[in-house]
């Protein structure tokens, strides 16, 4: 029997302003024990249905907001959380937590932002008046139906070939799920990542990258970097491509841990590092040592690749972090936007296309298509044509968490008018002086 419990190596969560820790499996089945560093604070304030939450504050300081009443906090204080009040946290601290009866979905109701970690307006999940509202927030006898209904068809859903996807009527029934799980799921940010995630999409900037007019120096920004696998995979890429270019490469994540780990580039071959996928399951043993040099069970990234990249701790969805950054040649926001709440999400690409220079290059994929599609629209990118299907098909895990998880992606479907922009996720800036044909879309414009 195990008495002794080690912190993991693997963050439990991970949001705008903490990460933290699970200890257990616990013997004591009706109690959750949290690690917890607090940087700014919980993104939200919330409100528990039937979980008793204890805080312990280890080291640090801050403040406790319950009921609408201010605690401050420092190291050796206690603080107790009932069911049914409101509350949030803010500072820097560590805190050990006690949750009894142990999390279970549905138990917390996010009632606002919490204003030193999150600003902006609190996302709704729907007009209030809506049939779809209405049927989402239905109980009965405190269970939510559609839940029920969800999981029933999922079952279904799983057995059906997959060629049945393409029919019109299931893929619109497909489309009615995908839109039930988007309202319904709570957004969070997350690590999953892998080494050379998107093949065709890699393929993609190296062809960008060699077509490119003779130039000395190419600036690019890897926004959501997470633990560094999308950087050193890019930098590789480019760098093989164009061993002449003077290669500025900016990483950016919000989670100090992951830009931690991302920088030192070294990565245990055994064991995760805040990411619970196994982030070398998609190279071959000679991709894994033309980009590392291994030691026993770490693997380090080789210093060729390592040379000219910036690592920063930053929220993207924040003028001022961009800012910092300047213009950029390419830039590439993969797989972070779709965490984010619609109008959160939107806001933050908006920001990001402010980043790239004229005709320069901006890869977004792993958001919400229709949120993509508009703001393309809005702005006049020119759709990247080349490799639309192949990279739409790129990522597979993308692919199978649809219908039944907010972040899946839809099936491609040519008939769309607009299929073009909507999936494509490669987009070239054009000047506004640029002319319509070119905001149609562009054939490797170099």
């Amino acid at each position: 029997m195990d008495y002794v419990h080690l912190l993991p190596t693997t963050t439990s969560f991970d949001g705008k302003g903490l990460f933290g820790y699970t200890f257990g499996p616990l013997r004591q089945k009706d109690l959750d024990i949290y690690y917890i560093e607090v940087e700014k604070g919980h993104d939200t304030f919330m409100v528990s249905k039937r979980i008793t939450r204890t805080y312990y504050v280890l080291s640090g300081s801050g403040y406790f907001t319950i009921s609408g009443h201010r605690y401050d906090v420092h190291s050796g204080i206690l603080v107790e959380i009932p069911p049914k009040v409101e509350y949030s946290y803010s500072g820097k601290m560590t805190l050990i937590a006690f949750c009894r009866p142990r999390w279970f979905s549905g138990n917390d109701k996010h009632t606002k932002w919490n204003p030193d970690v999150v600003e902006g307006d609190f996302p709704s999940v729907a007009d209030g008046g809506s049939w779809l509202t209405r049927l989402i927030r239905l109980r009965i006898f405190g269970k939510s139906p559609v839940n029920a209904f969800l999981r029933l068809n999922r079952g279904l859903w799983n057995k059906l070939p997959t060629s049945f996807y393409a029919l019109g009527p299931v893929r619109s029934y497909g489309d009615f799920l995908h839109k039930l799980a988007q309202t319904l799921d709570v957004r969070a940010q997350a690590h999953s990542t892998y080494f050379l995630r998107n093949r065709p999409q890699l393929e993609l900037i190296r062809r960008l990258v060699e077509r490119t007019a003779k130039t000395s120096t190419l600036r690019v920004a890897v926004l959501g970097c997470s633990t560094g696998a999308e950087v050193y995979s890019v930098a590789w890429t480019i760098r093989s491509a164009r061993p002449d270019l003077k290669l500025i490469l900016h990483a950016v994540d919000i989670s100090r841990r992951a830009v931690e780990v991302g920088k030192s580039g070294v990565y245990s071959l055994v064991t995760s590092q805040l990411t619970p996928t196994d982030i070398f399951q998609r190279m071959t043993k000679n991709e894994i040592d033309e980009l590392f040099d291994r030691e026993g069970d770490t693997a380090a990234i080789k210093s060729w690749i390592k040379e000219g990249i910036n690592w920063s701790v930053g929220d993207v969805s924040e003028s001022g972090t961009l800012d910092a950054l300047g213009s950029q040649d390419i830039v590439i926001a993969n797989n972070f936007l779709c965490h984010m709440y619609p109008s959160m999400a939107e806001k933050c690409l908006r920001n990001i296309a402010r980043l790239v220079r004229p005709h320069g290059y901006l890869f977004v994929s792993g958001i919400d298509l229709d949120i993509r599609t508009k703001v393309a629209g809005d702005l006049g990118w020119a759709p990247v044509q080349e490799l639309i299907e192949e990279i739409h098909e790129g990522d597979p895990c993308m692919r199978t968490c649809w219908p039944w998880h907010y972040g899946g992606l839809e099936p491609l479907d040519r008939k769309r008018q607009d299929w073009q922009r909507r999936y494509a996720s490669a987009f070239q800036s054009i000047p506004c002086d640029g002319n319509a044909q070119n905001r149609r879309g562009v054939n490797m414009v170099a």
